[in-house]
């Protein structure tokens, strides 16, 4: 390379390399990552009030082993300053390594535990630190992989590449539910038994996948060639919340939307299933298919954003989800199947990976290299601790009687117009060019025809 090449030039020419290895990389980890955080959900749902809390009230059971679910969530904001500072310090691949192999180990470790019957008290104690690791990995994955598809995609194609981690994390749910659909037809005294512990147990060899995927992954050229020019942040939260704290803030409550991924996976199933007696087949066959159409919406809704702008198609996501929550619950609290399919597949497979396909290019671009990872974990995390707890939230305030959904579709909807304002306050940035991400002062001009042209090597 010339000495006289400009750094944009230098970061068009080399930023096209790999980006669908990069892809590919972002995706199959959060699958796996996903995967294992998910069949956690599910067994929250079906099997732990009765395994790690038979001694209580039924629903007060069921409201403790969503509770496990949400802890996860208190230490991902720790784990984002962690995983954030190593990544933006130490480089993308580190941090996509270690939330890959902590994860593999927290979730197989759940699969061996002793339950409440066998050791009393310290099984769900032992439940809870588990998964509390399993916050940490996940606090990393998806804004490790966002950030190194971001940076090795072309200019004009970011959000199609960033999409495919959230790809990925759909397949992981996709891949949990399955793996509990036979699982959950066996008799309640085996599934109870032993039967719940097998989808933790194969954790193992989908982590060994992954790691094999993401082992010759090269760390991205924007991150090197930052590094090169400015010199690595030496304490890169300090200066996140110096420089980019409006752009944090934005991140927090945009992020939740994620209620309305958590309500529709978690909660509804639980609702379903245990106070409408729906069964457990059904239920988790509307999550496979719903998972499967998001697996080709999240990249069509992606590739549009790169043409009419992230803003736009995220809050038609989020308030469309807004809207269709409603429906969806009365059609479960109604029994009515096939409006359930129907409503379901819309709500969370078509219009709800508006927002989600399109949130990784959007979180991404409001920051710069230097803090990239820093400021999508942190934030991210902070957005999504209320999603963890919102199936919590959710069995709490449900009421009784075929109304009682009512109060769980409000805080829904409530959680999701907040998300729409805070993305429609954001800096449009689908036009601007890598090396000016973050840059508040700098003109959001397209990138130049000609580096455009240079990037669509991909």
């Amino acid at each position: 390379m010339s000495s006289n090449t400009s750094p944009s030039a230098t970061h068009a020419g080399t930023a096209s390399h790999n980006p669908r290895k990069a892809a590919l990389a972002s995706w199959i980890g959060s699958a796996v990552e996903y995967y294992d955080f998910f069949i956690y959900g599910t067994a929250a749902a079906l099997v732990f009030g009765k395994l790690f809390f038979p001694s209580i009230d039924p629903q007060l059971a069921n409201v403790a082993a969503f509770a496990t679910f949400g802890v996860a969530y208190i230490t991902r904001p720790l784990g984002a300053v962690l995983l954030g500072h190593i990544g933006d310090k130490f480089g993308r691949k580190k941090v996509l390594t270690l939330t890959l192999l902590l994860m593999g180990f927290s979730t197989f470790m759940i699969g061996v535990l002793p339950t409440y019957e066998q050791i009393g008290f310290a099984a769900p104690a032992l439940l809870v630190v588990m998964r509390l690791l399993q916050g940490v990995s996940a606090a990393g994955e998806q804004a490790g992989a966002n950030s190194m598809t971001l940076e090795h995609a072309p200019d004009h194609r970011r959000a199609f590449f960033t999409s495919f981690t959230l790809s990925g994390t759909q397949a992981g749910l996709i891949l949990a539910t399955l793996v509990f659909i036979p699982i959950s037809a066996l008799p309640e005294d085996q599934l109870l038994a032993w039967g719940w512990r097998i989808p933790f147990l194969l954790s193992a060899v989908v982590v060994a996948v992954g790691f094999w995927v993401r082992r010759t992954l090269p760390e991205t050229p924007a991150f090197e060639e930052d590094a090169q020019a400015k010199g690595k942040a030496k304490l890169p939260v300090v200066e996140l919340f110096t420089q980019h704290k409006a752009q944090v803030l934005r991140v927090v409550f945009a992020a939740l939307v994620s209620v309305v991924s958590t309500i529709f996976s978690v909660f509804t199933l639980s609702y379903a299933v245990n106070t409408i007696h729906i069964p457990r087949a059904t239920m988790l066959t509307v999550l496979v298919l719903a998972n499967l159409v998001a697996l080709g919406a999240i990249p069509l809704w992606a590739t549009l954003s790169d043409r009419i702008g992230r803003r736009p198609v995220f809050i038609l996501g989020a308030l469309g989800s807004a809207a269709l929550i409603w429906p969806y619950m009365w059609a479960l609290s109604t029994a009515n199947i096939p409006l359930i399919f129907a409503l379901g597949i819309l709500l969370s497979g078509v219009v709800y990976s508006a927002a989600n396909g399109v949130w990784p290019a959007l979180y991404g671009e409001m920051f710069d290299t230097r803090v990239r990872l820093s400021g999508m974990a942190i934030g991210t995390q902070l957005g999504f601790a209320l999603g963890g707890f919102a199936p919590t939230i959710s069995a709490a305030i449900l009421g009784t009687g075929p109304t009682g959904w009512i109060p769980v579709a409000a805080f829904t909807t409530g959680a999701a117009v907040v998300s729409a304002i805070s993305a429609f306050t954001a800096r449009e940035t689908y036009r601007v060019p890598m090396a000016q991400l973050g840059k508040y002062g700098a003109a959001s001009a397209a990138p130049a025809k000609s580096s455009q042209r240079g990037a669509q090597t991909a």
